[in-house]
């Protein structure tokens, strides 16, 4: 008897990218437009490429990236100046949404997100009912990048739940081969800017205050592992790495200027 096919639940799904006007290290970075459009239109154009989703909003707590977005024809949505995180501005976008079963939140500053991540995340938590939380990893296979703590890396068990997310390399290697780098399946894992919720769960989690941990790394995915829930990873090819420097901007208008 042929083995069935993974029961597959239809999911009405939203895309949001969180973008607020704040940023540390790169000032105002969502407006940025050395390429000739804003850094926040890239990923909205990103996003919308994808099949998946019904709906593609930019949940933003500034007017001067509402009337960016606006300019460009994507859809907006204002949110608080007071949302600590990206999911606390996405929990807060979702009420104004209420017809959308899984909400995915897309960082803003991933411009070169790809659209078939964005898929197999939705097809992921489709084939997954009990999941309630997922999101996606590349493999590493660069020792700089290892090292490198704005690329934040993932561990997880055998069955693709999270074990931990942080900025340091994990897991340690104590004994360094660079054959490391290209075991398979690969060792390291980089963490995608893109996260998956079933609505409910993304209410309770954004209601829930900040764990130490999770401040400690700077990471908001920690809440969720640190409060006894679990993060389903997904693995994909498609590496993409979010907008954090000066330097990071300038080599991503370089590779966009080239194409």
């Amino acid at each position: 008897m042929a083995p069935q096919a993974p029961l597959r639940l239809h999911l009405r799904t939203a895309v949001i990218i969180p973008a607020r006007l704040a940023s540390t290290r790169l000032p105002h970075k969502m407006l940025l437009a050395e390429t000739g459009k804003p850094l926040i239109q890239h990923t909205y154009e990103a996003a919308i490429e994808a099949l998946r989703p019904e709906k593609v909003v930019i949940a933003t707590d500034h007017p001067s990236i509402r009337d960016a977005v606006l300019a460009f024809g994507g859809d907006v949505i204002m949110t608080s100046e007071s949302c600590a995180s990206g999911t606390d501005r996405l929990a807060e976008a979702a009420q104004q949404l209420p017809e959308f079963d899984l909400l995915l939140n897309v960082q803003g500053d991933e411009p070169e997100i790809a659209s078939t991540s964005i898929d197999a995340l939705i097809q992921l938590m489709e084939e997954n009912p009990g999941h309630n939380m997922g999101t996606l990893a590349t493999p590493i296979r660069d020792k700089a990048q290892l090292a490198d703590p704005a690329c934040v890396k993932v561990i997880c068990d055998q069955t693709g739940k999270a074990l931990y997310f942080s900025r340091s390399q994990i897991p340690f290697v104590r004994e360094w081969d660079d054959a490391v780098l290209q075991a398979e399946p690969p060792h390291f894992l980089m963490h995608l800017g893109i996260y998956a919720y079933r609505r409910d769960f993304l209410l309770r989690i954004a209601a829930a205050p900040r764990t130490e941990v999770e401040k400690l790394e700077s990471l908001e995915q920690l809440r969720v592992l640190s409060m006894g829930e679990s993060i389903h990873v997904g693995v994909v090819n498609e590496a993409s790495s979010g907008i954090d420097t000066p330097a990071d901007y300038a080599a991503f208008v370089s590779r966009r200027l080239a194409c």
